[in-house]
């Protein structure tokens, strides 16, 4: 080894000696009350804080990796839609948002293997875009992941002839062989 490189291993050992000891450690009275714990004392709550403070150096989300709530809301063009047809609206108002249809199957008290069988079927003509949960007896969810869907299955599923009734929004839609045929909206 050369002098010169000597010279340099030797500088550069002692600069980074000197920032290791000179670092300024944070003072204890100027932490919050839960930083001052020891770890493994921890709650949810403090370890949420940490990641949270983890979390202001990186960079933000892009908007389609947000959680849906946090998700800005996508622009309404009401062009599209026609003033005499309020379903257009709550088509355009649901774009791009979850929304869950419930599905009464009509026919008396249906066993739950025909209530599968019979949604089931329903899940494939609507080509999978959805998840299908059996809830009671008579009744199916059906959650859109872009809520402008959902009126366009109610068209189908009120078509069936098991269908009793489809409700979107707290609003009831009569099956074509329900008993019930009137509708809220």
């Amino acid at each position: 080894m050369t002098l010169r490189s000597c010279v340099i291993l030797t500088w550069l050992f002692l600069n980074l000696l000197f920032n290791v000891v000179h670092t300024k450690k944070k003072d204890e009275k100027d932490k919050p009350a839960w930083a001052k714990k020891d770890i493994r004392d921890y709650n949810d709550a403090d370890v949420e804080r940490l990641f949270d403070q983890w979390e202001e150096d990186e960079d933000p989300l892009e908007p389609d990796e947000l959680p849906e709530h946090l998700r800005p809301s996508p622009k309404l063009d009401f062009s599209k839609a026609n003033p005499a047809d309020p379903e257009s609206l709550l088509k355009l108002s649901k774009k791009g948002k979850t929304l869950m249809v419930f599905v009464t199957v009509s026919g008396g008290s249906p066993d739950p293997i025909e209530l599968e069988d019979i949604t089931k079927l329903w899940q494939t003509s609507l080509m999978n875009n959805h998840i299908q949960f059996t809830i009671d007896e008579k009744r199916a969810i059906f959650m859109f992941r872009d809520g402008s869907q959902a009126w366009e299955a109610k068209n189908f599923l009120v078509e069936q002839d098991r269908c009793e009734e489809v409700t979107i929004e707290n609003k009831s839609f009569p099956g074509k062989r329900s008993n019930n045929k009137k509708s809220e909206l």
